[in-house]
């Protein structure tokens, strides 16, 4: 299933052996072919379905809070991506960060066409490529966000290892970037599928049950312990089949398969604010637009993966 996956691999070439040679990455990042993407508050910039690359030296990065990330190479062009957050647009970003972030910004140094995009409703236009290199730089720069300060004594940290390191130099601790195992599940009972709709979605919006993986828990527990808590559903046999990489901000779906026990759905209303199961029909009716109360799970998420090879029975 992992080519019909957003944000899979696309063999990108991640030189994880440069980043721990300072002198290396400054010969690439001021190298004329060198493309670096600025990203602000989660959106990268983008024309014309495309990422944008610029020059280290380009004005934009004049306000860039902290060095480069090093994201690897494409095709042996050397990548990198920075942080401008700190900019203030002069329009309304009231929609920033929220569920279907339709807003674009243009910062006034940009090239003509290039604005900041809500990388989510774009994610299916992208190559495989700049799928990949989006997310990476995304979830690393999210992580260098949230963790400016040392976790074990307070004070500052700083950027090393090409933006994938956090150094104390204070009290020598690391800190590396993190990813948080997420299992989203396909949940059948006969020719029916489990789904639910978070409280905080625009209604008719379901997809499949998922949930964060616990400390000492196993991929197949997570699954049934999600699924019981959130719809008193049983869950037997699991199976692995996919999984995504979500930088939003830094979550890996781990899509799994399971055999229901039961059908009663007793809600957890704090988690959905329904529960429901659908037949094969019935899902191709939403994924036609047909549906009268369903509308199609977000296009390029594991979810509407998961339920597009159910329809098409191509789990395996």
């Amino acid at each position: 299933m992992e080519d019909f996956i957003t944000f899979g691999t696309s063999g990108l070439d991640r030189s994880a052996e440069l980043r721990g040679d300072s002198d290396a990455l400054g010969q690439l990042l001021g190298s004329d072919t060198a493309g670096v993407l600025p990203i602000w508050r989660g959106k990268p910039l983008m024309h014309a379905g495309a990422l944008t690359w610029l020059s280290n030296a380009h004005p934009i990065f004049e306000q860039a809070d902290e060095s480069p990330i090093f994201l690897g190479r494409d095709d042996g062009l050397a990548r990198f991506a920075r942080n401008i957050s700190n900019w203030e647009p002069d329009t309304d970003a009231s929609e920033v960060g929220a569920f279907l972030d339709r807003s674009t910004q243009h910062h006034p140094d940009a090239p003509d066409g290039a604005d900041f995009t809500e990388l989510r409703g774009v994610m299916t236009q992208l190559t495989r490529r700049d799928a990949e290199l989006a997310a990476t730089a995304r979830a690393v720069l999210s992580w260098h966000e949230t963790h400016g300060f040392c976790s074990k004594c307070g004070e500052p940290s700083e950027i090393t290892q090409g933006g994938w390191q956090r150094d104390c130099p204070a009290c020598g601790a690391k800190h590396f970037p993190r990813t948080d195992p997420v299992v989203i599940m396909l949940i059948t009972h006969g020719n029916d599928v489990l789904v639910g709709r978070s409280p905080f979605w625009p209604e008719g919006f379901y997809s499949l049950l998922a949930g964060f993986i616990e400390p000492g828990e196993t991929v197949e527990a997570a699954v049934r312990r999600e699924v019981f808590e959130e719809a008193g559903v049983r869950v037997g046999k699991v199976d692995y089949l996919a999984s995504q990489p979500w930088p939003f901000p830094s979550s890996l779906m781990l899509g799994c398969a399971g055999a229901a026990q039961s059908r009663e759905i007793v809600l957890d209303e704090n988690e959905l604010a329904d529960a429901r199961w659908v037949s094969r029909e019935e899902m191709v009716q939403v994924f036609s637009g047909m549906h009268p109360e369903l509308s199609e799970p977000r296009r390029g998420a594991i979810a509407h993966s998961l339920l597009q090879a159910w329809l098409a029975d191509r789990l395996s």
